[in-house]
């Protein structure tokens, strides 16, 4: 059996601060527990609480319709279950990356600063008007060159301190 191709990573705003949900008067520890992912809960908000239509909210997500669709249809079940069967819920896992926005770096004050997603790319930095900047890997502080591999950092002798 082909195990099909790889679950790309969902785009959320947020991990909630509350990740238990139970009936009221019975312990967890006598109740089922329906597990709903980060990405399941992200798109459940999204459309349930946002608004949003399947499509932008997809586009938030950095996925699919039809993958936005599977996570979607997949949370208000567990949800579902979990509200008529009298079942706790908690929110953990999931395959995602927090949307933190862009981080931008100036090489001429040494600033570094983010920009909301969907804002284009800025032209200069805002602090000195240097339009010397480069956009920064996810995850990562570069601050040195970039390598021509996206998202690699190789830092120059000038710029790592040698």
């Amino acid at each position: 059996m082909c195990p099909g191709r790889p679950r790309c990573k969902r785009h959320v705003e947020r991990v909630p601060e509350v990740t238990h949900f139970k009936p009221k008067g019975i312990p967890i520890t006598e109740l089922e527990i329906v597990v709903l992912s980060v990405e399941e809960l992200e798109s459940v908000r999204l459309v349930d609480l946002e608004g949003l239509e399947h499509e932008p909210a997809a586009k938030s997500m950095g996925i699919s319709r039809r993958a936005f669709w599977d996570d979607l249809q997949s949370g208000r079940k567990k949800i579902t279950d979990a509200l008529v069967n009298g079942k706790a819920i908690e929110i953990k896992g999931g395959n995602y990356l927090l949307k933190t926005g862009r981080k931008f770096y100036c090489f001429g004050c040494k600033h570094d600063w983010e920009e909301p997603f969907g804002t284009g790319r800025p032209m200069e930095c805002p602090k000195c008007k240097n339009g010397n900047i480069q956009r920064q890997p996810e995850g990562g502080g570069c601050k040195g060159n970039m390598s021509g591999v996206r998202g690699k950092c190789s830092r120059t002798a000038r710029n790592s301190g040698r």
